[in-house]
This record gives structure tokens, C-alpha cells and sequence, in this order.
């Protein structure tokens, strides 16, 4: 069975472990190749980190809900039975991506590492590549018009 003979992204791997890998990468990278320290006072990078962290949650809940009232599946392999476009949809087509980038960034500055902030414009460039290409297409295959308009009026990220 092809991509086109199944309902789902052709998305093959797990997008949560692009985040992980670049959060275990940034702190081998500053351990054992070159420090790339964040000279902020420890009160200034708890709260940035603090920040950042919770408008990642929030957006990651509001996602969450919207998935459980629509019946959608967390697996971006799997079938969607609607678009979304209201909550967090509004504001981004990509929330869940985009709130654990700023997860990612909540954990480098928290730990003032440099190293975990500089990678994410690369985690998000892996994440297009695996995930949101595969399930763009889906969805403009299974939606047509009523995607491509949804994805005219909402940025891919923010």
C-alpha cells in the first residue's frame, strides 16, 4: 500500500525525538567540544527560561484539547478527521512544534547552555523536513481548498 492508498502523513519518525536529540546534542556540544555559556544572571535566565517554558505548555495544552474534542490522534501518521483552525490554530498551523522549540529554548537558557538555544532554528528545518512537508501534502490532498485557505490565513509558526 502507497501513501496515497492510506489516511495519514507519510511522517516516519517520531517529531518529539528531533527536540530530545538536540537537547542530549547541545549538552555533549558544551561539555566536550566547545562551552557556549549564556551570560545571563541566574535570576534573568530563570525567568526567560521560566517564560518560555510556560507559553510552550500553554500552547501544547491548547493543542491537546483541540485534539481530543476533534478526534484527532498525537501520531501525525495517523488519520485526521478535520482541520483545526480555531484555539492555538489560529495563531499557527504548527503549535505542538512550535511549543516544544520553545521547550528546547526554556531548557537552554535555564541551563545556560548556548548550544541547545542555537540548535533549534536547525530542529525546526528537520522538523519541516520530516513531518510538516509530509503532512501539508496529506492534508491538502484530503482537504483541498479548504486547507489551502486555512494555510493561506495562518503562519506555519508564528
Amino acid at each position: 500500500m502507497d501513501q496515497t492508498d492510506r489516511d495519514g502523513a507519510a511522517v516516519r519518525f517520531p517529531p518529539p525525538l528531533v527536540y530530545v536529540g538536540a537537547v542530549i546534542a547541545g549538552v555533549l556540544l558544551h561539555a566536550f567540544v566547545l562551552p557556549l555559556r549564556l551570560e545571563l544572571a541566574p535570576s534573568v535566565r530563570i525567568v526567560l527560561a521560566t517564560a518560555a517554558a510556560l507559553l510552550g505548555l500553554a500552547l501544547m495544552a491548547g493543542a491537546f484539547r483541540l485534539f481530543k474534542l476533534t478526534g484527532q490522534d498525537l501520531e501525525p501518521w495517523k488519520a485526521t478527521p478535520e482541520i483545526i483552525s480555531t484555539g492555538v490554530y489560529r495563531f499557527t498551523r504548527n503549535p505542538m512544534y512550535v511549543s516544544m522549540a520553545l521547550l528546547q529554548i526554556a531548557i537552554g537558557v535555564g541551563l545556560a547552555n548556548g548550544w541547545i538555544i542555537a540548535l533549534a532554528p536547525l530542529v525546526l528545518v528537520i522538523i519541516y523536513a520530516i513531518a510538516i512537508r509530509h503532512e501539508e501534502a496529506y492534508l491538502e490532498r484530503k482537504f483541498g481548498g479548504a486547507y489551502l485557505e486555512y494555510k493561506r490565513s495562518v503562519r506555519r509558526w508564528i
